[in-house]
């Protein structure tokens, strides 16, 4: 046979199993399954408003230098138990805090327990010598969800989105930060701006089972236990800790920056007054999406709507990006048709940094507009993260949860509800803060610029880039 012929074979061998690959990893996540009855039967909004105070405490970590403070002083002062889920953690200068932190902990004798997705994972993890020498300190178990198959193209596009971190079983703090330099501690390169809610539990009465009973750290603690004991859920561990130089000089590495924290910033290992810094409490729930790895009914999507459906006078929540279907879009023109004002603020295109969320934006602004939404695109020159709501003056959400497809049918998501004035007020007040810097959308799409403030320019090369983002993937929108 002649070698041309032999070569047009192979590679139409390799692009037939291209094409499979690619068919199996997108298809399966193409239908979108609704709510279920049971779901719209059982789900009432009143059960997120308490009559009195529930001895939890909680308050808002807005500000990236903060974050890495609020987590070396929680891992510093853990006794028992830490517990770590993020969707990115990477060894660069916050991540090697975070990691110097925990290994520090464990060897002091506290039970280490971290979970991290497995599609940033598989390019973290197996050849970094600190997730090594981390992973092979006695104490830490560490576990990857849904690592990377590409003989299972069906379960790629499934994550793990949830961030939190939980100590002694009673104090945690949950949001929308990965576990590195562009959300946590100072940062001198890009950088996201994003949230956290450090819940405080003032009460330290155990139940029978060691969890704080009628606290809301229980239903985490719950969460947290179906998705480590998942089958997808796959323990990373070293088998190189003694056996590679560079494994043991990122160990002597760790061990050094950890005594330079201490040295450096001696009030991060300080105990904090907590309850002069928080604000009391009279419920908090947790909204989850399912954890399997496949297409998920939209669990976290419809009961947030619900719960903006029921306010009295006005709704505010902040996205970083906004990527709907019909479905999406006729809940959100339902919220607006319920309640008086609802206000959304989302990245500008010009100043998100997320090509997908800026193209698909820019291309289907009209149709947000025509649900009667009011919109801010924040311009403020840093990408935001954000995801938070405010409810009226008592109900706040903050958590992981973007308003697009992937987060709604895609992956697992937390958003915290919690009923405080106190709470309330002051996510409202950092909100106002960054809606200072942003652009005001009139309905024809076109934006009121506000005094002081100069609209960032979209160059060129993200011109070009968007339109071939829309041309090329612009019916992938069910993946974004």
């Amino acid at each position: 046979m002649a070698k041309w012929m032999v070569r047009k074979k192979v590679i139409s061998v390799i692009v037939l199993l291209l094409i499979v690959f690619i068919l199996g990893a997108v298809l399966p996540y193409a239908w979108q399954p609704k709510v279920s009855r049971n779901m719209t039967e059982q789900f009432q909004p009143d059960d997120f408003y308490g009559a009195s105070e529930t001895g939890e405490r909680a308050c808002i970590i807005s500000d990236n230098e903060t974050a890495l403070e609020e987590r070396i002083r929680l891992i510093s002062q853990a006794e028992k138990r830490i517990i770590l889920s993020t969707f990115e953690f990477d060894a660069d200068e916050s991540g090697k805090d975070v990691l110097s932190a925990l290994m520090a902990a464990a060897e002091r004798g506290v039970e280490v327990s971290v979970i991290a997705d497995g599609f940033p994972g598989v390019l973290q993890f197996p050849g970094n010598p600190y997730f090594h020498a981390f992973t092979g300190t006695p104490g830490v178990e560490m576990k990857v969800y849904n690592p990377v198959r590409v003989w299972k193209p069906w379960t790629l596009m499934g994550r793990l989105h949830d961030k939190y971190l939980i100590v002694d079983d009673s104090t945690y703090l949950l949001g929308g930060r990965n576990t590195y330099d562009f959300f946590l501690g100072e940062g001198t390169g890009y950088q996201n701006y994003d949230w956290d809610v450090l819940v405080w539990c003032k009460e330290k009465e155990e139940g029978a089972a060691g969890v704080l009973e009628n606290k809301s750290v229980g239903q985490l603690l719950n969460y947290f236990d179906s998705v480590w004991y998942h089958p997808e859920s796959k323990r990373f561990y070293s088998r190189f800790r003694q056996k590679l130089s560079s494994v043991s000089k990122a160990e002597e590495e760790l061990k050094t920056r950890y005594a330079g924290l201490q040295k450096e910033h001696p009030d991060w290992f300080e105990a904090c007054d907590y309850e002069e810094k928080t604000f009391p409490v009279n419920q908090i729930r947790l909204l989850s999406n399912p954890v399997q790895t496949g297409v998920k009914e939209p669990v976290v999507f419809y009961q947030m709507t619900e719960l903006m459906k029921s306010a009295r006078e006005e709704v505010r929540f902040h996205t970083p990006y906004i990527i709907c279907n019909d479905w999406m879009l006729e809940r959100l023109k339902e919220v607006c048709q319920s309640v008086d004002s609802v206000q959304m603020m989302t990245n500008s295109v010009a100043n998100n940094g997320n090509p997908f969320g800026a193209m698909d934006y820019q291309y289907h602004k009209q149709k947000i507009l025509d649900t009667g939404v009011e919109i801010l695109e924040y311009d403020g020159g840093v990408s935001y993260h954000g995801k938070c709501f405010a409810i009226d003056d008592r109900l706040s959400g903050i958590g992981s949860f973007n308003w697009d497809m992937r987060s709604a049918y895609l992956d697992t998501e937390l958003m915290l509800v919690l009923d405080s004035e106190g709470l309330n007020r002051q996510l409202r007040e950092v909100m106002k803060q960054y809606e200072k810097e942003s652009l005001k959308v009139r309905k024809d799409g076109t934006v009121r610029i506000p005094d002081g403030l100069e609209p960032q320019q979209m160059g060129k090369k993200k011109e070009w880039m968007l339109k071939v983002l829309h041309w090329i993937g612009g019916w992938a929108r069910f993946l974004m």
